[in-house]
């Protein structure tokens, strides 16, 4: 699989595209805003008009879009990577997405003779740059033997979690845990700040005790500077947690963290803060940017 075609060179696309590049890959380009694909076409990624350009040319296809219905238009489409990618071929969906669509996706595909992987990723800007991502897969194990070579030039940590829509529900858990510490996180620096300490005094004590995680070490130190440069943009946080939120309730559990966190960035999102990174949730407690 020496021909890649890539979908979405957004905040965490682009540099995993650029990853792939830089091992020696050919990659093929398509993005809404051609723009966007700069950097990617003056290191040598080749831009491609639509989707049915790029998927009749592939060994994979990778998509790293925005939501679930951009999933479904690139996939599902008449003209679609189901109905151009050609049989034995692999597409493997990395955009954080719905469990459901998942597995619609696989289901139609094998119908196609056609591999598929849904692989969301956790890690933020940071990973997507190192290469560093966790990458957790759902769908056929010899699939995912075939996208491993793949998946280590792009992350760190890569498990098969089980058969289609694994791997979305899996991020579901990821981002569960995600929320409630932000809220943790972002309490945590407004003590701080009232009890008049220095805050990277104390991140320096509490980042190597219990209260350690990777939104304390990665996040904090951007709130510090006022830095709200989306690793992961609020809105994309969101719908994440609605989906979280529509599988619980199918699952008939509540969650009430959840419930809470989604209120808040919310509250940001209707502030006209939904393509800041999600360490802005300090502005929740009256910090102006």
């Amino acid at each position: 699989m020496k021909r890649i075609g890539f979908v979405g060179t957004g905040v965490m696309g682009a540099s995993m595209a650029l990853n792939l590049l830089r091992a020696g890959y050919e990659v093929l380009i398509y993005t809404r805003t051609k723009a966007k694909a700069r950097k990617l076409l003056q290191e040598g990624a080749v831009w491609q008009e639509d989707i049915k350009q790029l998927a009749e040319t592939v060994d994979v296809v990778i998509t790293m879009v925005g939501y679930p219905s951009d999933v479904e238009e690139l996939y599902l489409g008449e003209y679609g990577i189901l109905a151009t990618l050609k049989p034995g071929k692999l597409a493997i969906d990395m955009t954080t997405s719905s469990p459901m669509l998942a597995k619609k996706i696989a289901n139609e595909a094998k119908e196609a003779d056609i591999d598929v992987l849904d692989a969301p990723v956790s890690g933020g800007d940071v990973g997507a740059k190192n290469g560093s991502l966790t990458i957790m897969v759902g769908g056929d194990e010899a699939a995912f033997n075939k996208a491993k070579p793949l998946f280590e030039r792009l992350g760190q940590n890569v498990i098969l979690q089980g058969a289609a829509g694994s791997g979305q529900h899996t991020k579901m858990v990821n981002q569960i845990a995600i929320a409630s510490n932000m809220i943790g996180v972002t309490e945590a620096i407004v003590y701080a700040e009232a009890a008049g300490l220095n805050p990277e005094r104390v991140l320096a004590s509490i980042s190597f005790g219990a209260a350690q995680s990777w939104s304390l070490s990665n996040l904090a130190p951007r709130v510090f500077k006022n830095d709200f440069t989306p690793g992961f943009f609020i809105k994309h946080f969101i719908k994440d947690m609605r989906i979280a939120l529509d599988e619980a309730n199918k699952m008939a559990i509540d969650l009430p963290g959840l419930k809470l966190a989604e209120k808040m960035y919310q509250t940001l999102a209707d502030q006209g803060l939904s393509e800041k990174g999600t360490q802005a949730l300090i502005n929740y407690y009256s910090r102006q940017i």
